[in-house]
């Protein structure tokens, strides 16, 4: 076996009131991609931003191609050769995508001006090894996630980096854009780069990884060939239980219409196509799952946020709740009415990173909480403690940062918001982004029961499996056109694909 080129021995990270890693080691070797699995929380991210400088360790060592290292920051890991894609989007919103790339790094000519062109041509050929047609100028704040993820990876393609960290790069994307990452991970470990891969996508890991590392509550678990271990078993080390077969769930008996939806129209100007939506209609019933596929574009997120009171107010079309036509303005609108929402950017849209997990949980029910026109910290105690056991976050207490969460408890604190607004209707925008496969176990049986409470979902999702898996009916939708409606029985992988293709 060749000298590993990392080698981390007896890695240990605190946080307040938290040990992160606990005596942790991890070989990797040169040229491999070495998939890092565990739960949310396990240690992954954390022990990955160790490695590429993001945080420095209470106790351990660590070996880069032999020599010992330690980088206080970022830049000092960049130019050893580690670059890392963080999971959380670190992109400044405002600038065009070429400073975003090459932020902190920009390039000048002879005169000392930055040299906007020559960086707007390196972005570009950057991009287009990713397959990806997004300009070099378009400000990144007016791109969809999926693109920002790009955007991340093309900053860190662009530092040359002969040591890669991805960590859930593929989180974002559709299908066809986690298949043109993976053709230039290919091209990646041809030139020699090794690649440490975060995934909790089994499918995934197995088709790419060389060995995987299992890591559980901040221990390392075991290290494992791909081709002497199963999805299952990796799954049942990184849970230290077996995960139940959520596929296997039975079936629900819709009731009465709750929301209708006919010819919906989304105006897109200036753009070619004219529209984000186009005659768009769908029907979604009492204690019902209804999907929404699609490839990135297709207008899933912008269905659900037209139906929330979000998108551009010069939608042409009826909405009907209850019978009754509607049309908000507004999302508090909407929330009156009995629709929540779970939006796809949990970082952006979806977290208030300066407040407790409390504050995060209570915003939309505060009036509850309020004690002489005052909120009583007593009262928001009792009033999140129901939606924290209901969604099962794991927190030391309703006061901790909800920073210090991992993004699947981040996530349930979130769902855990809107259900105190008791709502009728409740959109989830690819809710299990970023979600290990526990946490989307126990998501999966929350939706469940609250369907057959009585609850309707509309649910977009990456994974054609998940969707698989909770919907009563898939729509799909092709370059913002309805191609397809499902029953469970007649959706499949290849039935769905061939109708979010048919644009």
């Amino acid at each position: 076996m060749p000298e590993p080129v990392i080698s981390m021995q007896g890695i240990t990270k605190r946080f307040p009131g938290v040990v992160a890693l606990d005596d942790v080691s991890l070989e990797v070797l040169p040229g491999e991609l070495h998939a890092i699995c565990g739960e949310n929380g396990a240690g992954k991210s954390t022990l990955m931003k160790i490695l590429s400088g993001v945080y420095q360790p209470d106790a351990g060592s660590m070996m880069l191609a032999g020599e010992t290292v330690r980088f206080s920051s970022t830049r000092e890991a960049e130019r050893a050769g580690v670059a890392i894609i963080h999971q959380e989007l670190a992109l400044v919103d405002d600038l065009p995508v070429l400073a975003n790339v090459f932020l902190g790094r920009e390039r000048r000519n002879r005169l000392g001006l930055l040299d906007d062109r020559g960086m707007a041509r390196e972005t570009a050929r950057l991009l287009e090894t990713l397959e990806c047609g997004v300009s070099p100028r378009v400000r990144t704040g007016s791109l969809r996630v999926g693109d920002q993820q790009l955007i991340e990876i093309a900053k860190a393609l662009s530092l040359d980096a002969r040591i890669l960290v991805m960590d859930e790069p593929t989180s974002a994307l559709t299908e066809s854009e986690s298949a043109r990452l993976e053709r230039v991970i290919a091209s990646l470990l041809a030139r020699g780069t090794t690649i440490l891969y975060i995934s909790h996508k089994m499918e995934e890991v197995f088709r790419l990884a060389d060995r995987i590392t299992v890591l559980r509550d901040g221990h390392t678990v075991r290290t494992l060939d791909k081709d002497e271990t199963s999805p299952r078993e990796i799954t049942s080390l990184m849970v230290g239980r077996e995960i139940s077969d959520s596929s296997a769930m039975p079936p629900r008996a819709p009731a009465e219409p709750l929301l209708e939806v006919r010819d919906l129209h989304l105006p897109w100007p200036g753009h070619v196509r004219g529209y984000r939506l186009d005659n768009v209609s769908l029907t979604l019933r009492r204690g019902e799952v209804l999907g929404v596929a699609g490839l990135m574009g297709a207008g899933r997120t912008e269905l659900l946020e037209t139906i929330f009171g979000v998108s551009d107010p010069s939608w042409r079309g009826t909405i009907s709740l209850h019978g009754r036509s509607v049309r908000f303005t507004h999302p508090s609108e909407a929330c009156a009415a009995g629709i929540a929402m779970v939006t796809e950017d949990r970082k952006r849209l979806g977290l208030f990173p300066d407040f407790d997990v409390a504050a995060n949980i209570s915003l939309t029910a505060l009036d509850r909480a309020r004690r002489g026109g005052l909120i009583s910290r007593r009262a928001e105690e009792a009033l999140v403690a129901e939606p924290i056991r209901a969604t099962g976050v794991k927190t030391p207490g309703p006061h901790a940062a909800i920073t210090g969460l991992s993004g699947g408890n981040q996530q349930k604190c979130i769902i855990g918001r809107w259900l105190l607004t008791k709502p009728e209707v409740l959109l989830l925008d690819d809710p299990t982004r970023g979600i290990d496969v526990g946490a989307k176990a126990e998501l999966y049986t929350l939706i469940d029961r609250l369907c057959r409470e009585g609850l309707g979902v509309i649910l977009t999702s990456s994974e054609l499996p998940e969707l698989l898996t909770l919907s009563d009916r898939v729509i799909v939708l092709a370059e913002g056109r309805l191609t397809a409606e499902l029953s469970r029985s007649e959706a499949t992988e290849q039935r769905i694909m061939e109708a979010a293709t048919a644009g």
